[in-house]
C-alpha cells in the first residue's frame, strides 16, 4: 500500500511539472505572438557578431546569377547596415534569403511581381502572418555556421555503415542464450560486450555530436514545414505544393530520430525516463545506428533540403520587406523598365534608409551626374542615397523616395576603397582595378550600367588626375554608362560640361559656426570650406591665415609661390 502511494505522488509530480512547462511554454507563445502584431515594422531588435554576417552569404554562394552585387559596390553603399535596418527575419534561411535577395539586382520583372504580391498580402493578412511568423520563429538559428556549412561537411565523415554495431548487438543475444547453459559465461560475455560499447560510444559520439546539430535543424525544418503547407496562402500556392511535394521524400529522416535528438547524451541528470533511455543509448548504440541510417538518407536528399530552405526563407524575406515598409514614414514602389535603349534615372524626393531624419532631394538624370561642393556637404551621401535606393528598387522593389522611374541597371560603384597590404597594392592601384571593372561592364552585357564614383583617381597627383579622370569619365559616357560622381576638382565641371550635368551643395556659416543644409542645387559649386573648416576647429589662427592666402595666390596667378608659402608678402 506504501509503495502504491509512493508511486502515485511521483506520478502527480510528474505530471504536475509537464503542465507547468506546458502552461509556461503557452504564455511564452501568447507574449510572442502579442509583440509580433504590436511591434510589426518597428526597429528590428536584432543583434549580429561578426560570426553571424560570416554565414549570411552561405545560400547566396549556392545560387549564383549572373550580374549579382559585387563585394566592392555592397562594401562602398555600407549594404551590412542597410542590411540590419531591413532584417526583421526569424530564422537563419530567412536571413540568408534576404541577404541572397539584395545582392540579386537582376532577378527580372516577374520575380519583383511576385514580391510585391507575398509582401502586400502578408501587409494585409495579420492573422496569417503571425501564425506563419510564429512556425518560422521554432525554425530559428543554427548559431555561427549554416545549414549549408554543414550540409557541405557530411562529406569528412566518410562511409559510415552499422556492421560493427550489428554484430556487437547479436553477442548480447548470444550470450543471453548462454545464462540458460553456463550463467557465468553468459553475464561474463554480456558485461564484457556493455563494457566494449561504452568505451567506443563517447569516441563515435565525439565524432558525430557537430553534425547532430544540423540533423536537428533539418527534422526541425520538416515539421515546420509540415506546418507551413497547411496553410493557405494564395500567392504563394505554388511554393507551397513544392513544398509538400518535397516533404514526401524527407519524411523518412522523422522515423527513429528520438534517438538521436532526445535524451541527456549521456550526461546524469534529467528524469527517470531520459536516464533509462540514455543508458539504453549507451550499451546499445541507438543514436548512432539511427544517425548513420539518416546520414545515409540526408546525402541523397541535400537538393529536396535546399528547396525547403528556399520556399520557407522567400517568406521569412518577404514578411521582413513588408515590416521594413512599415517602419518607415513613406516608401514608393518603383517603376522598372525593362530593355530600355537610353539610361536614366528619375527620382523624386529620395533620403537614405539609415537617417532618421534625413533631407530629401529629388534628381532627373538623363546623362552622368558631376557633383561638386564643400566637405561635409552631403556629396557621398548623395551619391550613397541614390546607388542604396536604385539598389533597393531592383531588389526588395521598395524605393525611400516619393517616386523613382528607372531601367533596369547593372550597378558598380568605386567610393570606399582602401590599400591592400595583403596584396601589396597601393590606394591608386585598387582604384584603377576598380574603375577597369565599371569600364569592362560597359563593353558587356545587354543591360544598361549605373555606377557611383567618389573623387575619381584620389590616389594620385593633381595633373594627371584630373586628365586621366576626365578621360574615364568622357569614356563612361560615351559607353551609355549613366555614372554619378563627386569631386573636389573644380576644373572638371567645364572640361565635362558637354556630357555630365553640374549640381552642388553648399554650407551656410553664420556667426562663426557652419551648417549644412544638405540640398542638392544644379550648378557648380562657388565656395570652398576646407580651411575655414581647420580655423572651426581651433587649428593655430597663422595657419589658417597663412594657408588662405596661399591659396588665394594660386587661383590669382595660377602657380604656388614659395614667398606666399613662408607668409610674406
Amino acid at each position: 500500500m506504501e509503495f502504491v502511494v509512493f508511486a502515485g505522488v511521483l506520478l502527480f509530480l510528474f505530471l504536475f511539472m509537464i503542465v507547468q512547462e506546458l502552461m509556461q511554454a503557452k504564455r511564452e507563445e501568447k507574449m510572442f505572438r502579442k509583440s509580433l502584431l504590436v511591434n510589426y515594422g518597428k526597429e528590428p531588435p536584432k543583434e549580429y557578431s561578426l560570426e553571424r554576417f560570416a554565414r549570411l552569404g552561405s545560400y547566396l554562394e549556392r545560387h549564383k546569377e549572373e550580374n549579382q552585387l559585387d563585394d566592392i559596390t555592397w562594401n562602398d553603399l555600407g549594404m551590412d547596415e542597410v542590411f540590419c535596418r531591413i532584417d526583421r527575419t526569424l530564422s537563419a534561411a530567412g536571413e540568408e534569403y534576404l541577404y541572397f535577395t539584395l545582392r540579386n539586382i537582376s532577378c527580372g520583372k516577374e520575380t519583383l511581381e511576385h514580391l510585391e504580391e507575398v509582401t502586400g498580402w502578408f501587409l494585409e493578412q495579420d492573422v496569417t502572418r503571425v501564425r506563419v511568423q510564429l512556425l518560422l520563429k521554432k525554425l530559428g538559428y543554427l548559431g555561427k555556421y549554416s545549414l549549408y556549412d554543414y550540409l557541405d561537411n557530411l562529406d569528412y565523415l566518410g562511409e559510415r555503415n552499422n556492421r560493427k554495431i550489428l554484430l556487437l548487438n547479436l553477442l548480447y543475444l548470444l550470450f543471453a542464450a548462454l545464462l540458460f547453459v553456463q550463467p557465468a559465461v553468459g553475464i561474463l560475455g554480456i558485461v564484457v560486450c556493455m563494457l566494449v560499447h561504452i568505451l567506443t560510444y563517447f569516441r563515435e559520439k565525439k565524432v558525430i555530436e557537430p553534425y547532430i546539430t544540423s540533423f536537428s535543424y533539418v527534422l526541425r525544418m520538416i515539421s515546420v514545414c509540415e506546418e507551413l503547407g497547411r496553410q493557405k496562402i494564395p500567392v504563394y500556392k505554388k511554393e507551397l505544393e513544392d513544398l509538400n511535394e518535397a516533404l514526401k521524400s524527407l519524411r523518412e529522416l522523422k522515423r527513429g530520430s528520438f534517438w538521436v535528438m532526445a535524451g541527456n547524451q549521456g550526461k546524469i541528470g534529467g528524469n527517470p525516463l531520459d536516464i533509462l533511455a540514455d543508458y539504453l543509448r549507451m550499451i546499445l548504440h541507438l543514436d548512432i545506428w539511427q544517425f548513420n541510417h539518416m546520414l545515409r538518407k540526408l546525402r541523397q536528399k541535400t537538393d529536396q533540403v535546399d528547396r525547403l530552405l528556399g520556399i520557407t526563407g522567400y517568406l521569412d524575406m518577404a514578411i521582413s520587406v513588408g515590416g521594413f515598409r512599415r517602419s518607415l514614414e513613406g516608401y514608393c514602389i518603383p517603376q522598372l523598365e525593362e530593355d530600355a535603349k537610353k539610361a536614366y534615372l528619375h527620382m523624386e524626393g529620395g533620403w537614405h534608409p539609415l537617417l532618421t531624419h534625413p533631407v530629401k532631394n529629388s534628381i532627373r538624370a538623363d546623362r552622368g551626374v558631376l557633383l561638386t561642393g564643400s566637405n561635409a556637404s552631403g556629396k557621398s551621401t548623395f551619391l550613397k542615397m541614390v546607388a542604396v535606393n536604385a539598389v533597393l528598387a531592383q531588389t526588395i522593389h521598395t524605393c525611400t523616395a516619393e517616386s523613382y522611374h528607372a531601367p533596369v541597371f547593372r550597378i558598380f560603384s568605386s567610393m570606399a576603397l582602401r590599400d591592400s597590404i595583403q596584396n601589396g597594392e597601393s590606394y591608386y592601384i585598387v582604384e584603377i582595378r576598380s574603375l577597369k571593372r565599371i569600364l569592362d561592364a560597359a563593353q558587356t552585357g545587354t543591360a544598361p550600367v549605373l555606377s557611383f564614383v567618389d573623387e575619381v583617381l584620389r590616389g594620385t597627383n593633381t595633373v594627371e588626375r584630373i586628365a586621366a579622370a576626365t578621360q574615364i569619365l568622357i569614356h563612361l559616357s560615351e559607353s551609355g554608362v549613366l555614372c554619378f560622381t563627386a569631386t573636389h576638382d573644380t576644373e572638371m565641371t567645364e572640361l565635362l560640361k558637354n556630357c555630365y550635368d553640374n549640381y552642388h551643395f553648399e554650407e551656410v556659416i553664420r556667426d562663426g559656426d557652419i551648417s549644412f543644409p544638405y540640398e542638392l542645387l544644379p550648378g557648380r559649386a562657388g565656395t570652398r570650406n576646407a580651411i575655414r573648416l581647420l580655423e572651426l576647429m581651433g587649428y593655430d589662427r597663422e595657419i589658417t591665415k597663412r594657408a588662405a592666402a596661399q591659396a588665394e595666390d594660386f587661383l590669382q596667378t595660377g602657380k604656388w609661390s614659395v614667398q606666399t608659402l613662408l607668409g610674406n608678402t
